[in-house]
C-alpha cells in the first residue's frame, strides 16, 4: 500500500483521471500546497471562510512547505497533522521531533495580525488516543500554538475534555469516525450525539470561558450546531466566540466559519 500510495502512475491516474478529478473536486483543494492556499485564500475573500490545510499524505516537507506559502499570504499559520503522518509508527520520538519542527515554524510567523495560528493535532483511531495527547499537552507546555481533536463517540472523552479546559486549551470536538467496542465507546448515533452535547456544555461553560479554552465544534449537523450556539448565547460567550464554533461547515447561523482545506 506504501508502494502504491508513493507510485507516480498511480497519484497521476487519481489526480488527472475524469472520473476521479469529478469526485475529488467537491472534497479535496487542489493538487499541492500552492493550490490549496490559494483555494483557502478565494474562501477567505469571497465567503469570508477561514481554512485549516490538512495535506493528504505522509510527508514532513509537504507540511513545511505549506506553512511557508501561508506565510505569504493573508491566511491563519493553521495547519492539520496525524501523529502517524510525521514518524510516529516508525519511532514516537521521530513524531515529536518532526512536531516540534512543524510549531516552531508557525511560531515564527505569530506576529501575522489574523485570528489563530495553531498545529490542530487530529485523532486516529482509539489506540492512538494517549500519544496524539501527549504529544500535544508536550508541545503546549513548550507555549507552542496547538489545539487537539477529541471524539465525542470514546467513554474516554468525556475526562480528557475536562482536563484541556484545565489548561485552557483549543479543542477541536468531532463525532468520530472510527468503529471500537462499547467497552470504550458509544455504539448507537443517538448515544454518540447525547454525548457530543454533553461534551458541549462543557466546551461552553463558564469555566471553560474563564480558563481560556477555546471551543471548536466540527459537524455537519445542524441539530448540534444550534444547539452548540444556544448553550454558548446562555452561558454569556462573546458574539464573535460564538461565530467561530461551527467548523467544517456552511451553516446559515455561523458567520465566521472555518473549513478544512486538503490536497
Amino acid at each position: 500500500m506504501i508502494a502504491l500510495a508513493r507510485s507516480s502512475r498511480i497519484k497521476a491516474l487519481m489526480q488527472d483521471g475524469r472520473l476521479a478529478s469529478f469526485l475529488s473536486r467537491r472534497f479535496v483543494a487542489g493538487g499541492d500546497a500552492k493550490d490549496g492556499v490559494q483555494t483557502a485564500q478565494n474562501l477567505l475573500n469571497v465567503k469570508g471562510i477561514r481554512s485549516s490545510l490538512f495535506y493528504l499524505g505522509e510527508n514532513v516537507a509537504c507540511k513545511i512547505q505549506a506553512l511557508q506559502a501561508l506565510k505569504q499570504s493573508e491566511l491563519d499559520i493553521h495547519v492539520s497533522l496525524d501523529p502517524t503522518q510525521i514518524g510516529h509508527f516508525i519511532d514516537p520520538a521521530l513524531a515529536r521531533e518532526n512536531a516540534h519542527l512543524i510549531a516552531k515554524e508557525i511560531a515564527v510567523t505569530n506576529d501575522k495580525p489574523v485570528s489563530v495560528h495553531c498545529v490542530m493535532f487530529d485523532m486516529e483511531d482509539a489506540s492512538l488516543n494517549d500519544p496524539t495527547i501527549a504529544l500535544h499537552d508536550s508541545l503546549k507546555q513548550q507555549d507552542y500554538q496547538v489545539a487537539l481533536t477529541l471524539q465525542a463517540y470514546l467513554h474516554r472523552t468525556e475526562q480528557d475534555m475536562r482536563e484541556q479546559i484545565q489548561t485552557g486549551s483549543k479543542v477541536r470536538l468531532v463525532k468520530g469516525a472510527f468503529v471500537a467496542g462499547p467497552d470504550i465507546s458509544f455504539t448507537k448515533q443517538p448515544e454518540i450525539k447525547a454525548n457530543y452535547r454533553k461534551l458541549i456544555d462543557l466546551m461552553l461553560s463558564v469555566e471553560a470561558r474563564q480558563n481560556g479554552f477555546y471551543p471548536i465544534i466540527a459537524t455537519h449537523d445542524d441539530v448540534l450546531h444550534a444547539y452548540a450556539i444556544n448553550v454558548a448565547s446562555l452561558n454569556v460567550f462573546a458574539r464573535e466566540v460564538c461565530a467561530r464554533l461551527v467548523f467544517d461547515c456552511h451553516s446559515a447561523d455561523a458567520q465566521d466559519t472555518r473549513v478544512i482545506a486538503v490536497w
